[in-house]
């Protein structure tokens, strides 16, 4: 049997999480600087990488093959070996680890981006709903999540209080990311005094809407000793799917989370240090937690996570590049990135890194 190849991450970017009005939504703009600062990083160039794929959504972009018009941004020589997921950008890291780890390529970039202030994002993201029984009756994004919300309130799983220490925790720890949309202290009590958004999710309990992108390069360990001093080594990736049907089941827990966690080796060969969450809204991050087995000693979302930015299709990748910083920093020896997609939690991907 042939002995598949070890993936590190070896280098790791992201555009400023902003929220803008102006300027195009092929994304070329924004992938331009930050495929610079990861050649810069790695010190390799556009002709180093064997293999290329993106996360987007035509959907967001509001034009068809919005993705063909990203690749601008690469160069129209020479030929590219390329490809793209019509989802957040951790899925293409996957398809991206397979080449490597198949032995196809030694080198690969993945990037994600969106530009969620070019429409109603609320009505925009209701397309990922059961097309038959669920999406012709437009419930919003915030709507649903709210039901969830509401869901554990009620079950006695979480209070609004716990709701706001997760978004005060978020907003401190962005106050030192200079990627972040929002950040900053704030009290339970001024943030309980809010108005409701989306009974019970106040404005605190819900991610921004938020332009960006973010750029991971990937390479076989043996290459990855070449380039950095601590690769990221993926000891585990896989990703999981519940029913898009929302009355089939638990809202309150997340079954393809746990299942893609434990797949990846989240609760073996030792506990992580640091937990990079891709949570759009609070009562999630709590529902992650739990799912994944994530204690009390685990630093979750040093970054300030996707409540302090969330940029569409691009999010669930940083959440993975957060977590590689940590180790490729030598902050850390072992660290979890996690992302979602899809209504409450529908979709998981974990990837669980190691020092190599």
């Amino acid at each position: 049997m042939t002995n598949l190849t070890d993936v590190a991450v070896v280098g790791f970017a992201q555009a400023p999480n902003v929220r803008r009005t102006h300027g195009t939504t092929n994304g070329v703009e924004m992938l331009v600087p930050i495929f610079a600062q990861a050649f810069e990083r790695t010190g390799l160039s556009k002709q180093d990488i064997g293999f290329w794929c993106s996360g987007s959504s035509d959907y967001l972009a509001g034009r068809a093959f919005s993705f063909v018009a990203a690749v601008d941004a690469i160069g129209a020589f020479p030929p590219i070996h390329e490809s793209h997921v019509e989802m957040d950008a951790a899925w293409a890291l996957y398809e991206a680890w397979l080449k490597i780890r198949m032995g196809e390529v030694d080198t690969a970039l993945v990037y994600g981006f969106g530009k969620s202030s070019a429409g109603e994002l609320r009505r925009v993201l209701a397309l990922q709903l059961d097309p038959y029984v669920t999406a012709p009756l437009w419930p919003d994004s915030i709507a649903v999540a709210g039901l969830q919300a509401r869901l554990g309130l009620d079950a006695g799983l979480w209070s609004e209080k716990d709701l706001a220490e997760v978004a005060i925790r978020s907003r401190a720890d962005a106050a030192a990311n200079p990627y972040a949309q929002v950040s900053g202290h704030a009290e339970v009590s001024e943030l309980l005094d809010a108005p409701f958004v989306a009974d019970p999710l106040r404005a605190h309990d819900i991610a921004p809407v938020t332009d960006g992108a973010a750029v991971i390069v990937l390479a076989s360990v043996e290459r990855a000793r070449d380039l950095v001093e601590r690769p990221a080594v993926i000891a585990g990736i896989d990703h999981r799917v519940d029913s898009p049907a929302l009355g089939s089941r638990d809202l309150t827990r997340s079954a393809s989370a746990e299942a893609a966690g434990r797949a990846a080796g989240a609760g073996s060969a030792g506990p992580v240090e640091v937990a990079e969450l891709h949570a759009p809204f609070t009562h999630q991050e709590l529902i992650l937690r739990e799912a994944l087995g994530l204690g009390e000693g685990v630093r979750i979302n040093p970054s300030g996570g996707a409540l302090t930015g969330n940029p569409m299709f691009s999010a669930g990748l940083a959440r993975i590049g957060e977590a590689a910083t940590r180790i490729l920093d030598g902050d850390a020896r072992r660290a979890l990135g996690h992302a979602t997609s899809g209504p409450a939690l529908q979709q998981n991907l974990v990837a669980v890194l190691e020092r190599g």
